[in-house]
């Protein structure tokens, strides 16, 4: 919902940004059409002329009416494709009025078309060279038939002057031309948009990672000042547990104390793990043959039974990581999948795991779950230390995994629609040497 929340903001600005530039070339249309006028000893209101008045008066009001609606229209995209297509209408009428056959207007189709593709994209702009094909070619079959006259008739050519095969060859060549461009102006719009989309992750991706930088170095301090008193806590508490001749009361006080003082030792751990991840010792793994030992594992740990796990990993993806990190990371997402399915209560539980090669010698692996998914609010937080929906969570397992995944130049994202189950991404770096690959043995 927040994409498309943001596309359709992107595509409202780009709307009024149309409106402008159509408003301004059918200002200088007019400008330059009287100045032109002016300098002919001809009638100054002759038909053609008096028809290109009104029709500029019409796209004015046209424009007019497009910005009082347009911060109330609800479907942004059918909004774009009326009014482009009524543009195409409105060059047809234009070449009409210019020579309709040996008009030297009928280029508009093109900028047509290729504002079309930045605003709607390929098939937007596919939409468009269609209907200005069409446009165009029955306009000249009308004229080629006697059945309409340009507006205006100057002395000269006219398309009785060209054979059947020249009329042809121009309709076609108009076509193709609508079609080129509509092709590779809408594969260059799918592109700038995937680029943007990408530099939009990564800027999310790099703010988030200077946040955790930041709370992390905290941390660091904060933990260390609490992990030496809580030692010696503990240590002063379990002596005196076992020097101390005291009532079952005051031992069960002390084992309380020392219960929770394990706890609360293993947070801080935690927190220490959040914000330095130790650096282990790295080595080359296969993916499939460490997943499916993680897999195996967690199947035998957890007794999934009616939780099905599905894997699709190619056997050549290598990477080069701590196999205890790796490990770890698969084991958290792996039983966050499982309790979201479980919480979900879902009774045909799935996980579904799969990777491919990416870019730039990365490997994508996703980890999907049919679960209950995860709220948009949530989504923005869910690698923020201490951010949990579990009654005995702490909110450190995905922080932690994020820290991990990035100390290997790798990253971690998600997706999820509510109801639907989410897919958490790792984007590991695949492993400079390939000979050979080990497992998590």
């Amino acid at each position: 919902m927040a994409a498309n929340a943001g596309l359709d903001r992107e595509l409202y600005q780009k709307l009024k940004w149309v409106m402008f530039f159509r408003v301004l070339f059918y200002t200088l249309l007019l400008g330059s059409a009287t100045i032109l006028q002016l300098g002919k000893t001809s009638p100054p209101l002759t038909r053609s002329l008096l028809l290109l008045y009104a029709l500029i008066a019409v796209i004015f009001i046209l424009s007019f009416f497009y910005s009082l609606i347009l911060p109330r229209i609800r479907r942004l995209k059918l909004f774009a494709y009326a009014q482009i297509a009524i543009d195409t209408g409105a060059v047809t009428f234009i070449i009409f009025l210019t020579g309709s056959f040996i008009s030297l207007f009928s280029f508009l189709y093109l900028v047509v078309i290729i504002y079309a593709s930045m605003l709607l994209y390929r098939r937007g702009s596919m939409v468009m060279a269609v209907l200005s094909s069409i446009q165009y070619g029955l306009l000249i079959d009308l004229e080629y038939y006697g059945l309409i006259q340009p507006a205006a008739m100057e002395k000269g050519l006219t398309i009785t002057d060209f054979t059947p095969g020249e009329v042809l060859y121009k309709i076609v060549a108009m076509m193709a031309g609508c079609f080129a461009v509509a092709f590779f102006s809408g594969l260059l719009s799918e592109q700038a948009r995937r680029t943007k989309k990408e530099l939009a992750v990564m800027e999310s991706h790099v703010k988030r990672v200077e946040k955790m930088a930041a709370v992390g170095e905290m941390a660091a301090g904060l933990a260390h000042e609490i992990k030496n008193p809580l030692a010696s806590l503990r240590g002063s508490i379990q002596m005196l547990k076992d020097t101390l001749a005291s009532d079952d009361d005051t031992k069960t006080l002390m084992g309380i104390i020392l219960r929770e003082a394990d706890r609360l030792n293993s947070l801080v751990g935690d927190f220490l793990m959040f914000a330095r991840p130790p650096t282990g010792n790295r080595s080359v793994i296969e993916l499939r043959k460490g997943l499916s030992e993680i897999v195996a594992l967690f199947d035998a740990d957890r007794g999934v039974g009616r939780l099905a796990i599905e894997t699709d990993i190619p056997e050549e993806i290598r990477v080069e990581m701590d196999p205890s990190h790796l490990r770890q990371i698969l084991w958290n997402l792996l039983l966050n999948a499982a309790e979201a399915i479980e919480a979900s209560g879902k009774e045909d539980g799935r996980i579904r795991i799969s990777a491919h090669p990416g870019r730039s010698r990365h490997a994508v692996l996703r980890i999907e779950d049919n679960g209950g998914g995860i709220s948009p609010d949530l989504l923005k937080t869910i690698f923020d230390p201490f951010v949990t929906t579990k009654p005995r969570g702490t909110g450190l397992g995905l922080s932690i995994v994020h820290r991990l995944v990035e100390s290997y130049d790798s990253w971690l994202d998600v997706e999820s629609v509510p109801g639907r189950g989410a897919a958490f991404i790792l984007t590991l770096k695949i492993a400079d040497d390939i000979r050979g690959g080990k497992g998590i043995g």
